[in-house]
C-alpha cells in the first residue's frame, strides 16, 4: 500500500476556486449524458436575471435576484420593503422573473430556497411544491426547498 501526504488548507483562494470549479465541470461532464449534451447549448451558461422595483422616489422598493441554467430558473434572492408589503409587489416580482425564464429563456420550471420565518406558504399559494425540508439549518430555523414545473 502506498502512503501519501497530502497538505490540507483551509483559506480563501479564488484561483483554486476557479480551477476546482473548472475541474468539477469537466469531471460531471464526462460522468453524465445529460450533461455532456448540454454543453455547448446556451442552456448551457448561467445567465442573470434580476428584477427590480422601484418606488416613486426612486428608491429600491424591492427586487429578485436569480438566474437561469439548463432550462431552470433560480431565484437566490427575493426581496420586499416592508413598506410595500402586502401590496402584491413580491407576486408581481415573482411572476416576471418566472415569465422572463419561461418566455424568453425556455425554463420549464424554477426552484428557491426559503426559510421558515420567510415565505414558505407565499411561495406555495403561487403554485410552488416543497421538495425537501431541512430543520435545523441553521439551528432553530427550518430550510425549505420549494420547485414550480411549467411543463
Amino acid at each position: 500500500m502506498v502512503s501519501r501526504m497530502f497538505r490540507i488548507e483551509t483559506e480563501v483562494d479564488k484561483e483554486r476556486r476557479d480551477l476546482l470549479r473548472t475541474r468539477l465541470r469537466e469531471t460531471n461532464t464526462a460522468a453524465s449524458p445529460v450533461l455532456r449534451a448540454l454543453r455547448g447549448t446556451p442552456a448551457a451558461r448561467e445567465v442573470p436575471l434580476h428584477v427590480w422595483a422601484l418606488d416613486g422616489t426612486g428608491a429600491l422598493a424591492g427586487g429578485l435576484v436569480g438566474h437561469t441554467w439548463a432550462t431552470w430558473l433560480h431565484v437566490a434572492h427575493l426581496w420586499v420593503d416592508e413598506r410595500h408589503r402586502g401590496s402584491g409587489l413580491g407576486s408581481r416580482l415573482l411572476a416576471r422573473a418566472e415569465r422572463v425564464a419561461r418566455d424568453q429563456r425556455d425554463c420549464s420550471a424554477v426552484r428557491l430556497e426559503t426559510w421558515d420565518f420567510q415565505a414558505p406558504r407565499f411561495y406555495q399559494r403561487r403554485g410552488y411544491e416543497v421538495v425537501c425540508v431541512i430543520p435545523g439549518y441553521p439551528p432553530g430555523i427550518t430550510e425549505y426547498t420549494l420547485v414550480k414545473r411549467w411543463r
